[in-house]
């Protein structure tokens, strides 16, 4: 089964892009590879449980398991030793990633407080672009009530986009809300 906005990449957006940057071959046109959804969690040192439960809503809203992050360094001040796990991410492709990009497009961002646009300052430099979300509570997947804190996420969406300007285009005609 092929997502809604995967069919509309491949109808609409191919196009758009071939006539704005003058490609020659469809195969040029840059896509979305994988998006990377990660959450950092410092508090994990002192409670160990945390871990558990953003787990569970992290596969709750992305639909597929998070892998437990590790500490790399030590760090004294936080309290952090090496092999310490303090978070964890998902790497999404295919399917699921036009699943879930279509979900934080149509369902979640909307649902942020004084939502104005995502900020169009989190690209790389290479066609990558990062968003922060400051609560999980968007996702409709998520039931107030069985939270016991709010927690935020990195969301990276890599693209085969040689520049920003091809990044910016491709995921502003795929329907990302930018601040203008």
């Amino acid at each position: 089964m092929d997502s809604r906005l995967k069919e509309y990449y491949s109808k609409s957006v191919v196009p758009a892009l071939m006539e704005k940057f003058k490609y020659k071959n469809p195969m040029q046109v840059p896509t979305l590879e994988k998006m990377v959804v990660n959450m950092g969690l410092g508090e994990a040192i002192q409670n160990p449980k945390v871990l558990e439960n953003a787990q569970n809503e992290m596969a709750l809203i992305t639909g597929q398991l998070p892998v437990l992050r590790k500490a790399r360094k030590s760090i004294a001040t936080f309290k952090l030793r090496e092999g310490m796990t303090i978070g964890c991410k998902v790497t999404l492709r295919r399917t699921n990633m036009y699943h879930f990009l279509d979900k934080l497009i149509n369902v979640a961002l909307p649902r942020v407080r004084d939502f104005r646009g995502v900020s169009p300052k989190g690209f790389d430099g290479r066609g990558n672009f990062s968003m922060g979300i400051k609560e999980q509570i968007i996702f409709p997947e998520i039931n107030y009530d069985q939270i016991e804190k709010i927690r935020g996420m990195n969301i990276t969406l890599v693209t085969s986009a040689k520049t920003d300007e091809e990044a910016r285009e491709l995921l502003g005609l795929l329907g990302m809300p930018f601040r203008k």
